[in-house]
């Protein structure tokens, strides 16, 4: 089990592919990614390796984090994360992972924190259908409705649905496709959305569903190591091959005018609707 990395997102936009066909993706970067610590067994009781991402100002951290970030030699990070691991995957205090930590076509699970909606109705909330809004009620359209019961058990349940704080949740995307990787620039792009807003922290990792590709770097993709290998990489704005799904082609238009035709003699033969209802 290799270590995942701390992303920043940026925001999304749209890669294509050879065909025209365009991919929605969103921008992770990877800001300046170390090794703060390693948690081994003998001493820990577990093994994991702890890393830092981003920057932050010495005097906003306490003393007791200035020493941590100084014990490791590393530079004050914004946001600390830890991640389990083999024992043979624990990697070097100081290490830099680079974005080759991950290939195209690679399925990834990216934790975050999601957009706050602040207080909201048990409509948007839960999508309630509400009150009638004619006979009846009087401007009650979007109220909750009952919520408890008579006097036994005279009290409302705990979970139960109702008006409150939306969104802010801790929420994990399975299954999530690496279509492309910038190594230079430090940049993963994601098919489809990831929790949270522009400019929040995610924690990637390889998919617990589905098995980490053979071309995935073990037990991790360091920028000293990934500079060293040579890659071809797709011109700018495409999709990466390896995340080239193949799809079915378009009907040509001697099977759009034959399907057509089907429909239009479907209609003309088929039973009249209207047929015996007067009288």
């Amino acid at each position: 089990m290799r270590t995942g990395v701390i992303a920043k997102k940026m925001g999304m936009t749209r890669l294509f592919q050879d065909d025209g066909r365009h991919v929605p993706v969103t921008v992770l970067a990877l800001d300046n990614v170390q090794v703060i610590s390693r948690k081994e067994a003998d001493r820990d009781g577990y093994v994991a390796v702890q890393l830092g991402a981003g920057t932050a100002k010495a005097k906003n951290l306490s003393k007791p984090q200035r020493g941590h970030f100084g014990k490791a030699e590393v530079e004050p990070k914004a946001r600390v994360a830890e991640f389990v691991v083999a024992e043979d995957a624990l990697l070097d205090v100081g290490a830099t992972l680079s974005a080759d930590h991950y290939v195209a076509g690679q399925m990834v699970d990216i934790q975050g924190v999601t957009q706050g909606k602040g207080f909201a109705g048990g409509m948007k909330r839960w999508g309630f259908g509400g009150l009638r809004a004619t006979h009846g009620v009087s401007v009650a359209h979007r109220s909750l409705g009952s919520t408890g019961q008579r006097q036994d058990p005279g009290r409302v349940f705990k979970n139960k649905k109702m008006a409150g704080h939306m969104g802010a949740k801790n929420r994990t995307q399975q299954n999530l496709e690496i279509v492309r990787t910038d190594a230079e620039r430090g940049l993963l792009f994601v098919k489809g959305s990831v929790p949270g807003h522009k400019g929040g922290w995610l924690l990637v990792k390889d998919s617990v569903k589905v098995a980490r590709p053979e071309a995935a770097p073990y037990p991790a993709g360091i920028r000293a190591i990934a500079q060293e290998i040579a890659s071809e990489e797709a011109p700018a704005g495409l999709v990466e091959e390896a995340a080239v799904h193949e799809m079915a082609p378009l009907p040509g238009a001697e099977e759009v005018a034959a399907g057509v035709a089907a429909s239009d003699a479907q209609a003309d033969g088929g039973p009249d609707n209207n047929e015996g209802q007067e009288g």
